[in-house]
């Protein structure tokens, strides 16, 4: 007597893969579709947790693409102004929506109705990057200016990369009723205000992020035909949601949607591979240990793991064999420090 599954892998396998094999060597990553050298240019994009991502290739020294540096500033000053957090100064692209706007403003004309909101300070921030300038802007037209400057840099992010990654983070968000743009962080959050009669509350289901994140890849590899892209689900839950039921609650439902249009691009696109770091952050297996205390920030060690399933599976010779030799301690420091988070915002308001 035989059955189909006689045959299957180990890593098919619960009992082999997972329950039998020492936490620190979990490896759920099988058959990568391609893989990375040192020549390769790679571009990112997504939530807060796709920063770990680019600070470790950055670190690890990847032909990692940045279009705007801010050379001429002090290093101090670079980060503090959030220059190098990610391939350009986006801030948090948090839903497939926002990465399909952000691409249609740069090649196809897109102009938003809303181009300037107003902090408490008096100081003015763009709607679509928040908390990247720190400092804010003295009038409405200098926040237009930065924004024509910050798209022609975001152009190169999507026509030079080899590889793109982008972190899907969240399907909850805010938009304008105006003109149907999508902002990281609702209205009166971190400036503007709300007005219900401007702006509402939307949670993207499994068909509204799938058209997006389709949309995008078919735009993508219309102007960049060499592209690859890598899609990653970010394992930080939701600091808060806006539906009528508990933040966990919400975070599975969003996480979920996530995941299963990653899963959707894999069988559509044969040049899309989803890398599972969702997957190694929140299995059962490591039971919390890849968590700070409050159970949602996700600690070095945790960044560490996901790492080295990346540079294991993806990397090709020589970069690892320099990586094996040079890849420097884990920081001392929480990695949180330094990443801009535009949903903590919301949590700060809260006594």
């Amino acid at each position: 007597m035989t059955n189909p599954y006689v045959g299957i892998k180990d890593y098919q396998l619960w009992r082999r893969s997972v329950a039998r094999v020492e936490t620190h060597l979990f490896d759920p990553v099988e058959n990568p579709r391609y893989k990375i050298d040192s020549a390769m240019k790679i571009a990112t994009a997504g939530s807060c947790f796709a920063q770990h991502i680019s600070r470790q290739m950055q670190r690890i020294g990847f032909h990692y693409l940045i279009a705007e540096s801010g050379e001429e500033l002090t290093a101090q000053e670079r980060s503090r102004r959030n220059f190098g957090v990610f391939s350009a100064r986006y801030g948090n692209l948090y839903t497939a929506r926002q990465l399909l706007q952000l691409f249609e403003e740069v090649f196809e004309g897109r102009t938003p109705l809303d181009t300037a909101w107003q902090r408490k300070d008096g100081k003015f921030v763009d709607p679509f990057r928040p908390l990247i300038e720190p400092d804010g802007y003295e009038t409405e037209e200098a926040v237009r200016e930065a924004r024509r400057s910050h798209l022609a840099s975001v152009k190169s992010v999507f026509l030079e990369p080899d590889i793109f990654v982008f972190t899907l983070g969240l399907t909850e968000a805010w938009r304008s009723k105006s003109d149907g743009s999508v902002f990281p962080l609702a209205p009166g959050v971190s400036a503007g205000s709300y007005d219900p009669e401007k702006y509402e509350f939307i949670n993207f289901n499994v068909s509204d992020v799938d058209k997006d994140m389709t949309l995008f890849l078919e735009k993508l590899k219309a102007v960049n035909p060499r592209v690859k892209v890598m899609l990653t689900v970010s394992p930080v839950p939701l600091v808060a949601t806006y539906e009528d039921r508990s933040v966990l609650v919400s975070t599975t439902y969003s996480k979920s949607v996530l995941r299963v249009v990653a899963e959707q691009m894999l069988a559509r696109f044969d040049w899309v591979d989803y890398f599972p770091s969702y997957e190694i952050i929140t299995g059962s297996y490591a039971g919390g240990l890849y968590y700070e205390d409050d159970y949602r920030e996700v600690n070095s060690i945790g960044v560490a793991h996901a790492m080295r399933c990346f540079v294991k599976n993806y990397v090709s010779r020589p970069v690892e064999d320099e990586i094996a030799t040079t890849m420097p301690p884990l920081p001392e420091t929480p990695p949180q420090s330094g990443v801009i988070c535009d949903e903590r915002e919301i949590e700060m308001m809260r006594p």
